[in-house]
């Protein structure tokens, strides 16, 4: 696992981590606490706004498809693996599903005010 201090540099920004309709919904439900992309797109510690909640980044760490489990499906608002699976290459037609393919993780918690 990588720690903070390994961290490449940022592929995109924190606005950009959570941005499908049906994502932000589940967010907003707390049903979503992470989010898998394959770029790294937030800091520990920034700040993700989404419809007036703000949520902290709590770890950002790079794990493989292959890794997934049941329990990290359900951190983006899924049963299973395969339902997550499912959604992931309903997003992106052609996607090879790879079990070494990495990905980084963006957990985040909302932030009470």
């Amino acid at each position: 696992m990588t720690t903070h201090n390994e961290l490449p540099p940022k592929t995109s920004t924190v606005d950009k981590l959570v941005t499908m309709e049906a994502d932000v919904q589940k967010v907003l439900e707390g049903k979503k606490t992470a989010t898998r992309r394959n770029g790294r797109y937030a800091d520990v510690g920034e700040i993700m706004e989404l419809e007036g909640k703000k949520y902290r980044v709590d770890k950002v760490y790079e794990q493989s498809l292959g890794e997934l489990t049941d329990q990290h499906a359900q951190q983006e608002g899924f049963d299973t693996v395969e339902d997550y699976k499912q959604s992931i290459l309903a997003y992106h037609p052609g996607m090879p599903w790879l079990p070494q393919m990495k990905v980084w993780v963006h957990e985040f918690s909302l932030i009470n005010e």
